[in-house]
């Protein structure tokens, strides 16, 4: 069976070139996994597709497939198109601002195999999981968030907030075609929709660490925005 890996990726270009050649292709060139990294560029100005097609040339179009756009368009949208061009019955998609690390892939795909799952994600909040680099105010702005979706929700996963996820293909095509919400709302929507339609989903502890290049934007309109999504589920869930 055919395993991919479909890495969003964001950030600046330098962020893209040392995440992608020195964690995930270093990595998976040492595994036995079968796999290919599909780059979507929305128009950045920061040089992230002129950094994908030196890694393209550099390891072939077989393994970086770039599929780039004209411009923001939102990160559902992204996974549509990401979807539309992926080979494999699995994806997993991962943050490339060296926030989610290669070497918890094969402890996703483990648990997958062993139990059949549908969906795979990692959390910061279970087991020896954790987060690093964040200050006190992010931490508690996370932490909050989770607490209140697990007590208005009861979404039966420890982490709704993170994107680090291993998905079967046509789960993630249904799932996508069915969320309605935006920025960080979106993921926790996609969990709350699997568990709507009885999809499996497992957990794997994970260590988040904060980017090391670039900053994390979490600003007043990010916290009403969330809010405004969570009572939406709530109310429609």
């Amino acid at each position: 069976m055919k395993r991919k890996i479909f890495p969003l990726l964001f950030g600046s270009s330098l962020n893209i070139w040392m995440k992608v050649r020195k964690t995930v292709i270093d990595f998976f060139d040492c595994s036995k996994f079968n796999y290919e990294i599909i780059i979507i560029d929305d128009g950045s100005p920061d040089g992230t597709l002129e950094v994908a097609k030196e890694l393209q040339e550099i390891y072939g179009a077989s393994k970086i497939v770039l599929k780039p756009r004209a411009s923001k368009l939102g990160l559902g949208t992204a996974y549509v198109h990401g979807i539309k061009h992926a080979t494999g019955n699995f994806v997993i998609i991962m943050d490339a601002d060296l926030s989610h690390h290669p070497k918890f892939i094969p402890k996703f795909i483990a648990l997958q195999q062993e139990k059949k799952l549908d969906i795979v994600t990692g959390t910061r909040y279970s087991g020896n999981g954790g987060v690093y680099g964040w200050d006190f105010y992010r931490k508690l702005v996370s932490r909050g968030a989770n607490f209140l979706t697990q007590v208005l929700l009861w979404p039966g996963v420890s982490d709704l907030t993170g994107s680090f996820r291993l998905y079967r293909k046509e789960v993630l095509e249904k799932l996508v075609s069915n969320c309605v919400s935006k920025g960080y709302v979106f993921q926790m929507e996609m969990i709350i929709r699997a568990r709507q339609f009885n999809y499996t989903i497992g957990e794997v502890p994970i260590s988040f660490v904060d980017r090391v290049y670039g900053q994390s934007k979490l600003g007043g309109s990010e916290i009403v925005q969330f809010a405004k999504g969570l009572l939406y589920l709530f109310a429609t869930t």
